[in-house]
C-alpha cells in the first residue's frame, strides 16, 4: 500500500464515524505521516476524542488517554519505579506515555510541570525516569486537545511546548447537514464507546505505518519550493505585528508536511500550493501577536495570511 491509497482508505473509514471537516482529517493524517504531533483546539462535544480513537483503531496502534487535571503529576504520565518486596528490587510501572497514540485530553488544564513531562518524549522519543532513559520505539503520536473559550482554571501552554506540536488544528461546529448525519447515526444505534461494533477495522499495522512514513522521505522538493518555505518562516520574524516569529523547527515542519500532503494527493513532488495550504496550521501556534495588534482584534492567522499574500509564489 502506498501513501495515496492509505489516505483514501483512512478518510473513507473515518467518514463513517466522523462527519465533515475533511481538512481536519487531512491535517491529522499529515501529522501522523510526518512523524509530528497534533494539537486539536475546539469547544467540547465536537468529537476530538472520537477522532483520535478512530485513527488509532484504523492504524492498528495501541491507544491510551490521559485526562489532564490541575492535580495531575508528571509520574502519572511517565510512570514510576515501585519497590517489589518479594524480589527486593525496584521495577518500572510504566505510565500511559508508553503507547503508540496518546490522547492528552484538555492539556491546558494541568500545571506547566506536568505539561513539560511530555516535552522530552515528544521531541526525542525518550522518557527519563529516575535518571534512566527509556526509548519510545516505533510509532509515538501525541494528539492533545484544548478548549479555546474556557480560561478559568487553565494553564496556557508555554511556547517551548507549543513549538513541539507539528500543527495546531482548529475544529468548528459541524454544518447542519453534517450534524443531521451525526444525530441520525446515534438514532440508528451508533455508540462512540464501542468502536469495535461500528464496522471499522485496522487498515495497517504499526510496521506498515512506519513504512508509509519512510515513503514520505522520498518525495522530491525543488530548490525554489525550499526557498519559498524559508521566505514564509523568515518573514514572520520581522513582522511588525508579531513579537515572536517562527523557529527553524517551523521550516522543517512545513517541509515535512508539504511532502506528506503531496504524497496523499498522489504526487512524488511538492508544489508551492502544498506549502501554502499548510502555512496556517503549522505556523499559527508558533508566532505571538503583539499586545497592540491583539487589542485591535488581529489574530495570528490574519498576520500569516497577509505575509503569504506578499510573497511571490515560485513557478
Amino acid at each position: 500500500m502506498n501513501v495515496t491509497e492509505f489516505g483514501q482508505q483512512m478518510k473513507g473509514e473515518i467518514r463513517k464515524i466522523f462527519f465533515g471537516q475533511d481538512d481536519v482529517v487531512d491535517h491529522v493524517l499529515i501529522c501522523l505521516l510526518g512523524g509530528g504531533h497534533a494539537l486539536l483546539e475546539g469547544v467540547p462535544g465536537i468529537a476530538k476524542t472520537l477522532l483520535a480513537r478512530t485513527v488509532s483503531v484504523l492504524t492498528g496502534c495501541e491507544f491510551k488517554r490521559v485526562q489532564f487535571t490541575p492535580d495531575l503529576m508528571p509520574s502519572d504520565v511517565l510512570g514510576t519505579n515501585v519497590y517489589d518486596l518479594q524480589q527486593a528490587a525496584f521495577h518500572l510501572r510504566k505510565g500511559p506515555i508508553f503507547t503508540n497514540v496518546l490522547l492528552a485530553d484538555e492539556i491546558n488544564r494541568t500545571p506547566p510541570k506536568t505539561q513539560s513531562a511530555l516535552l522530552q518524549a515528544m521531541e526525542e522519543r525518550v522518557v527519563t525516569i529516575d535518571g534512566v532513559d527509556y526509548l519510545l520505539d516505533g510509532i509515538f503520536f501525541v494528539i492533545a486537545t484544548q478548549n479555546p473559550v474556557e480560561y478559568e482554571g487553565t494553564y496556557p501552554l508555554p511556547e517551548a511546548q507549543l513549538d513541539r506540536f507539528f500543527m495546531k488544528i482548529q475544529l468548528s461546529y459541524p454544518q447542519e447537514a453534517e450534524e443531521r448525519q451525526i444525530v441520525q447515526s446515534h438514532h440508528l444505534g451508533f455508540d462512540p464507546q464501542q468502536l469495535a461494533t461500528s464496522g471499522i477495522k485496522p487498515l495497517v499495522d504499526v510496521t506498515q505505518l512506519k513504512s508509509l512514513q519512510k515513503q514520505i522521505v522520498t518525495v522530491k522538493v525543488e530548490e525554489g519550493v525550499i526557498g519559498y518555505i524559508l521566505q514564509i518562516v523568515r518573514r514572520t520574524r520581522g513582522a511588525f505585528q508579531l513579537t515572536l516569529g517562527a523557529s527553524p523547527r517551523a521550516s522543517i515542519a512545513l517541509l515535512k508536511g508539504a511532502k506528506a500532503l503531496a504524497a496523499l494527493r498522489g504526487r512524488d513532488f511538492v508544489i508551492p500550493d502544498d506549502v501554502k495550504t499548510l502555512a496556517l496550521p503549522i505556523l499559527r501556534h508558533r508566532v505571538i501577536v503583539t499586545p497592540e495588534a491583539e487589542i485591535e482584534g488581529v489574530t495570528s492567522d490574519q498576520v500569516i495570511q497577509t505575509l503569504l499574500a506578499g510573497i511571490e509564489v515560485p513557478r
